[in-house]
This record gives structure tokens, C-alpha cells and sequence, in this order.
């Protein structure tokens, strides 16, 4: 089967692509093509994650594996597409670059039947053009502020000496 799943920029203007790849295509297989229809150059890290009815963030699957060890990581090149993705659960997060945080929103649009002589993955559309620069992300924590507001509030930078720890701790 093949999977058409549309992919928007999480940004005020229409910024998307539609995509259509083998249900059992990886994870990394569909970021490459993300990638490469977005027009990134592919060298940063991303993840997925799964997500539900109303985006938010579930399980990360990583494009390496960048624990410790202490903790099982899903992997982009071990997980395939018809795992994480199907009628009931379709939707994930795209996160490339994590200092600019480009955010996407994949939608699994329809599960469609092989067409022979067509090449997969396949971009069927594009909308609009990728900013400069990535949208700005506004984070909440669970009391619905800002963390960036809350930590503002809370410390000046300019008091050092109250900010409680030794100057000559190493």
C-alpha cells in the first residue's frame, strides 16, 4: 500500500508538501524525501514523534541514537512507516534542526493502492516557500505560560552574587 500523507510547516502562512511513499518505507527513507522537497540540505538532526488528535508530543524515534544507554531509543532507520502510522494513529511531529526547530506537522491524508509504473517516494504537490528563517516556537509549560516569561521573571542575570553557588566551584 502507499501511504499520501501531507506535511505543513507550522507556520502562519501555507507552506506544505504532499508526499506519497511505501507504507513500509523507514522513518529515515521519509525524512530524506521531507528534506529534500523542503530543500534542506539533510546534515541536521531530526526526530519524529508520534502524536495524537490534538499534536501534541508523544514517542520520540530519533534519527541516532543519542542516549546513554540507560533508556530503549526508536531509531528512523529501524522503524518503518506502517509501525507508528495507520488510520487510527495519523499524525506525527517532524523536528529538523534542533537549534532552529523546524517544526512539521505529517498528516496521513490516504492510503492508496500501488500505482505500476510509478516511482515512490513521490512528491505530488508543492505549496508555498520555505522562510529564511525557522518560525518562532512558543512552548507552554502545563500551567499555559511561557517558559521563556516564567524565567524571565524569576532571575536577573545581573545580580550574580545572589544567584547562590561559588564562583571557584572546579
Amino acid at each position: 500500500m502507499i501511504y499520501r500523507f501531507r506535511i505543513i510547516l507550522d507556520t502562519e502562512e501555507d507552506v506544505f508538501r504532499d508526499i506519497e511513499i511505501e507504507q513500509d518505507a523507514t522513518l529515515e527513507q521519509f525524512h530524506n524525501v521531507i528534506n529534500q522537497s523542503f530543500g534542506f540540505d539533510g546534515l541536521e538532526m531530526a526526530s519524529f514523534y508520534i502524536s495524537d488528535q490534538q499534536w501534541n508530543q508523544g514517542e520520540e524515534i530519533s534519527l541516532f541514537d543519542m542516549s546513554d544507554g540507560n533508556q530503549p531509543v526508536r531509531l528512523m532507520n529501524e522503524t518503518t512507516l506502517i509501525d507508528v502510522v495507520h488510520e487510527a494513529s495519523p499524525r506525527l511531529l517532524y523536528i529538523y534542526d534542533f537549534l532552529s526547530m523546524w517544526t512539521f506537522l505529517v498528516e496521513l491524508a490516504e492510503i492508496a493502492e500501488y500505482e505500476n509504473g510509478r516511482e515512490y517516494p513521490n512528491v505530488m504537490f508543492v505549496h508555498g516557500q520555505l522562510p529564511e528563517v525557522a518560525p518562532n516556537q512558543e512552548f507552554k509549560t502545563e500551567d499555559n505560560t511561557n517558559e521563556d516569561d516564567k524565567d524571565n521573571d524569576s532571575l536577573d542575570l545581573d545580580d550574580y552574587e545572589e544567584l547562590g553557588f561559588d564562583e571557584n566551584w572546579n
